[in-house]
């Protein structure tokens, strides 16, 4: 019978994503990541493996706590066009009510991690591209009913708009002001205003 891990599990990752998250992976220790998340080091080697292989648990801890969660309530209260608003302007609540100013976990780890590792970098772009594919599918579904013009090329849009949040989270980490961030996002927004 296989033995039974003696550590909650869900908060032990909460801890390792918050760590990461606050620190970056560099500079984010195995003894730190032990001591937060509450177990010791073999423990945590025993678990997970080493610090980058629960580096990637984290990546896909925060993505479904945070994006993917995001994505499917935004999409199950909104049409199409007030989805992508929704999401842009909670991206911007979200980075101002955090007193750290971490930024997003998968945008840092775009800059700091991801030149340097190719298959964690090849990790943040698979999630990155499904906000990206959330950004296409809705303004997709908004052309098809009339919410935007049908001359906005979707493919490019969703891309733009990605840069958009990526461009938000790294300012928002910087100190910018509410009225710096909506300013980003109020021109791509408006693109999808003239049906």
């Amino acid at each position: 019978m296989a033995r039974l891990k003696a550590f909650d599990e869900d908060r032990a990752l909460d801890a390792a994503v918050d760590c990461f998250w606050m620190r970056g992976y560099e500079a984010t220790s195995v003894r730190g990541l032990a001591e937060a998340m509450g177990i010791g080091g073999t423990s945590l080697y025993n678990a997970y493996g080493d610090k980058r292989a629960l580096f990637r648990r984290s990546l896909q801890r925060y993505a479904e706590r945070s994006m993917r969660e995001r994505i499917a309530r935004l999409e199950a209260a909104h049409k199409p066009k007030e989805a992508i608003a929704a999401f842009v302007n909670e991206i911007i609540d979200r980075s101002l009510k955090d007193p750290d100013r971490k930024g997003c976990l998968l945008v840092n780890s775009a800059l700091d991690v991801a030149p340097h590792d190719a298959v964690i970098g090849k990790v943040v772009g698979g999630y990155l591209d499904e906000i990206r594919t959330f950004f296409r599918r809705n303004i997709e579904a908004a052309r098809m009913a009339g919410q935007v013009s049908r001359r906005i090329n979707a493919e490019e849009m969703s891309d733009h708009l990605l840069g958009v949040i990526a461009g938000i989270r790294v300012l928002a980490r910087t100190g910018a002001r509410r009225r710096q961030l909506e300013g980003v996002a109020r021109p791509a927004l408006d693109l999808l205003e003239t049906p």
